[in-house]
């Protein structure tokens, strides 16, 4: 096995791994939140808070459900973005140069997608 293949099988282990563990909190973070409006008494179906970022810290800290939502919600937004953002540094790394601009042209249609659901 070449150094560049065995690098590039590293690389891969270890954002799979960072991606399992954002998994596993984005879950534990949506759990907390559920569980919090189970236990404070709130359905479901009354609707959610809008997402204000700048809220989802204090929440977090006085243990409103929303704020343990939104950031599990944000976490489980961003695994696929980072992966995508992760690939373009790998293959970077390794000179693939076409397959640099396919990650950017994704990350492109991510971000316009995200500029356009916000622009409305």
């Amino acid at each position: 096995m070449s150094r560049q293949t065995h690098d590039a099988r590293a690389f891969e282990r270890r954002i799979g791994r960072l991606l399992i563990v954002v998994t596993y909190v984005a879950v534990a973070l949506l759990l907390a939140g559920v569980s919090l409006m189970a236990i404070g008494g709130i359905s479901p179906l009354d609707g959610g808070p809008t997402l204000d970022l700048g809220a989802v810290v204090a929440d977090i800290t006085t243990l409103s459900p929303a704020g343990f939502l939104w950031l599990g919600l944000l976490a489980v937004i961003a695994t696929p973005i980072s992966r995508v953002a992760a690939a373009a540094i790998g293959f970077a790394r390794q000179g693939d140069r076409t397959m640099v601009l396919v990650a950017i042209g994704i990350l492109t249609v991510i971000v316009l997608g995200v500029a356009s659901a916000l622009g409305r």
